[in-house]
C-alpha cells in the first residue's frame, strides 16, 4: 500500500513542476519585449521568483495581462508602469533607488560595513588584551626581580 502511494506521489510531483504556461506572439520583436518583462516582473506570491519562473496563479494572470497588454499594442514602459501603479515597486525584481526603497538597496550595505566593523571591533580588542596581559606579566617579572634584588642588597 505504501509502494502504492510512493508511486501516485512521484506521478503528481512533476506535474506541478511543468505548470507554467508559454505564450507566443506572431512579432519576435513583442515576444522578446513579453519575456524581457515577465523576466523584470516580481511573483508577489514567491516573491523570490519572476513570473515567468513561477507556478502561482497570480502570476500566470499577470503574465496573461502583460501579453494582453502587449497585443494591445502597449510598449514595455506602458506595462511596467501600470503593474508599479497597481501593486507597487514591489513587484519589480530591481526595484528603483528612491526614499521607499532605500532600505533595500542600502540594508545589504549597512549590514556589510556593521559586520567588517564589528570584527575590526573584535580583533583589536583582543589584540589589546593579550597586550595587557602580556604587560602585566613582564610588570610581575620586574616586580619580582626588583623583590629579589633588594632582598640581596639587605643581606649584603
Amino acid at each position: 500500500m505504501m509502494k502504492l502511494w510512493l508511486n501516485v506521489l512521484l506521478l503528481i510531483i512533476p506535474i506541478q513542476g511543468f505548470a507554467v504556461d508559454y505564450r507566443q506572439l506572431a512579432d519576435p520583436e513583442q515576444q522578446k519585449t513579453y519575456e524581457l518583462i515577465n523576466s523584470e516582473l516580481r511573483c508577489l506570491v514567491c516573491q523570490n521568483q519572476t513570473i515567468a519562473d513561477s507556478n502561482a496563479e497570480l502570476a500566470a494572470d499577470l503574465r496573461r495581462q502583460v501579453f494582453e497588454m502587449l497585443q494591445q499594442g502597449k510598449s514595455k514602459d506602458d506595462i511596467i508602469q501600470f503593474m508599479t501603479d497597481r501593486y507597487g515597486d514591489f513587484v519589480l525584481y530591481n526595484p528603483p533607488l528612491k526614499t521607499k526603497t532605500a532600505l533595500l538597496w542600502l540594508g545589504p550595505i549597512a549590514f556589510l560595513i556593521t559586520g567588517l566593523t564589528m570584527i575590526f571591533w573584535f580583533i583589536r580588542r583582543k589584540k589589546n588584551a593579550a597586550t595587557t596581559v602580556f604587560d602585566k606579566d613582564k610588570q610581575e617579572k620586574m616586580r619580582h626581580l626588583l623583590e629579589n634584588s633588594a632582598e640581596n642588597e639587605d643581606q649584603s
